[in-house]
C-alpha cells in the first residue's frame, strides 16, 4: 500500500498496462468478455490515458498465453486474478467487466473487499446479475455449431472467423470461456460495497432488462442502470457514451 505513484509494480502474464500512467490517481481494471483478450481494451486504455490508468485482464489460453491451460471456471479465475491485482492497488481502483467479464469483475470485487481494498465502483456490462441463472449449455456444442454462435454474437473480429486455422486456435479458449460462465452461480446474499452500474443493450438476447435491474441486488453502495441500443456487443457502437459514463462515475465525490 506504500507503494509511490511514480513506481508501479510491473505487468506480468495476466495484467497489460498498455498506456502508463503515473500521474493518474486512479485505475480501472478491465475484464474480457467469453473468447475476449486484454487488446479488446486497448482503445480504451488510449482514451482514458493519463487521466485513468487501465489496467486489462489477460486469462489465460489466448495471444500472448495461448500455451497456458485455460481457466473454466469463475471462482478459480477470480483467485488467480485478485492474487495478480493485489500488486496494484496503491491507487483506487475502479473495475469494469463485459459479459462474463462482469461475473469475472464482481468475484474480484468481492475478493479485494474482503482483503480490506476499498473500490470505487463495479461496472457491468452486458451480463444478467450472479443471482439470475439461466440453464445454457454452448461450451457443449461442436466446433462448427460454436463458431456458428460467436458469428451470432458479433463479437468476434471477421478475419478470424473467416480463418478455419486461426478459428481453430482461438476455439479451445472460447469453449473454455462459456463453460466458466454458463457453469456460474453467484448467491443472491453475495453484495458488494461499492456502487454498481450496470450497462446493457436493448435487444441483446443475453440479458433482460430485468435481469441487468437484478444487480441492485448485489451492493449495498448504490445502484444504477445504463440502457443502450443494441445487441451484446452495444459497447462496441456506443464507445464514447460507455466512456463518458466512466468519466462522470468517476468525476463524483467518494
Amino acid at each position: 500500500m506504500d507503494r509511490p505513484l511514480s513506481a508501479p509494480p510491473v505487468a506480468g502474464a495476466w495484467i497489460r498496462r498498455f498506456h502508463p500512467a503515473p500521474d493518474a490517481p486512479v485505475r480501472l481494471v478491465c475484464f474480457p468478455h467469453a473468447g475476449g483478450s486484454a487488446s479488446y481494451y486497448f482503445s480504451t486504455s488510449r482514451a482514458l490515458s493519463p487521466d485513468v490508468e487501465v489496467l486489462a485482464v489477460q486469462y489465460p489460453g489466448r495471444q500472448d498465453r495461448r500455451t497456458e491451460a485455460c481457466v473454466d471456471d469463475v471462482h478459480r479465475l477470480a483467485d488467480l486474478a485478485t492474487e495478480e491485482l493485489g500488486a496494484w492497488t496503491d491507487r483506487p481502483l475502479l473495475l469494469f467487466g463485459h459479459s462474463l467479464g462482469a461475473s469475472l469483475a464482481f468475484e474480484v470485487g468481492r475478493r479485494l473487499e474482503g482483503s480490506g481494498v476499498r473500490l470505487l465502483g463495479l461496472f457491468a456490462s452486458g451480463r444478467r446479475a450472479p443471482s439470475r441463472w439461466r440453464d445454457e449449455h454452448v461450451h457443449l456444442l461442436d466446433d462448427d455449431q460454436l463458431a456458428v454462435n460467436l458469428a451470432r454474437m458479433s463479437g468476434t473480429d471477421s478475419t478470424v472467423l473467416g480463418d478455419p486455422e486461426m478459428l481453430r486456435a482461438v476455439l479451445p479458449a472460447v469453449r473454455a470461456d462459456y463453460r466458466a460462465a454458463e457453469t456460474y452461480r453467484g448467491r443472491p446474499g453475495d453484495r458488494l460495497a461499492c456502487p454498481v452500474r450496470a450497462l446493457t443493450g436493448d435487444e441483446d438476447p443475453e440479458v433482460t432488462l430485468d435481469e441487468a435491474r437484478a444487480w441492485a441486488e448485489h451492493t449495498t453502495g448504490g445502484f444504477d442502470l445504463e440502457v443502450f441500443a443494441g445487441g451484446h456487443f452495444y459497447l462496441n457502437d456506443h464507445a464514447p457514451a460507455v466512456l463518458a459514463s466512466i468519466r462522470r462515475h468517476l468525476a463524483r465525490p467518494t
